[in-house]
């Protein structure tokens, strides 16, 4: 799922797949930087090999919000962040039976370059997500206070320490491009998902702002 803001009366500016394409098919965007990344998976050792070519970006008039789906790619639009919200809210909103359901969870992936509004974007939905299922839930019994179902993990807790991007060849250029691909530890962040995906609960890692690195095991998420 990806935030956009781009002119929707320029063609071919941002091309999609066809319904009938899987969600693991390369796409080819005309995105501001495009790159071609090789990546150690692992957050001690770090490498990359980088070409980068520039585009040309156009000045944004609306907003669109592409949600990637086996049979097509849905487009939201709206003139208001706050209406985008509202909408992914209701659509990631799990319906009682499924909330009930012990075994059932759903992990959706934001995905965009440094700055673009990740964070603010999934804090957002969540916060919509939690207040709508509490509404929900005093429908099914008003004497139980019902608890959040959903809960942001965010990239920031699989960033490299200071200290191994001090230990990189270019320490400089490694903390000036923080934030960058090879400036995180893909292989915690996929250990993560998998336990998310096969047991109750996990323990993931959050980020101190304050000392400027993460914090293993800060973040508790968990179905029950």
């Amino acid at each position: 799922m990806a935030v956009s803001p781009f002119s929707t009366s320029t063609p071919g500016y941002l091309r999609y797949p066809s319904p009938e394409s899987l969600l693991l098919k390369t796409v080819r965007l005309p995105l501001r930087h495009q790159c071609s990344e090789s990546i150690a998976l692992d957050r001690k050792h770090s490498h990359v090999s980088q070409r980068q070519t520039k585009y040309p970006t156009k000045k944004a008039n609306r907003m669109k919000v592409s949600c990637c789906q086996k049979r097509g790619i849905p487009i939201l639009e709206a003139s208001r962040m706050d209406e985008i919200y509202d909408i992914l809210a209701e659509r990631v909103l799990p319906s009682g039976a499924v909330a009930s359901n012990p075994s059932s969870k759903h992990i959706v992936g934001l995905a965009g370059p440094p700055g673009a509004g990740k964070s603010m974007l999934a804090s957002k939905v969540v916060q919509r997500v939690n207040k709508l299922w509490a509404q929900k839930s005093c429908s099914f019994d008003s004497h139980v206070k019902p608890q959040d179902v959903a809960v942001v993990i965010p990239m920031d807790g699989f960033h490299l320490y200071r200290s191994q991007l001090d230990a990189m060849e270019d320490p400089e250029e490694a903390h000036a491009r923080r934030g960058a691909p090879w400036t995180f530890a893909p292989t915690l962040l996929l250990k993560c998902l998998k336990i998310l995906k096969n047991e109750e609960y996990v323990y993931a890692p959050s980020f101190d702002h304050h000392v400027g690195d993460p914090v293993e095991e800060n973040i508790f998420v968990s179905i029950q």
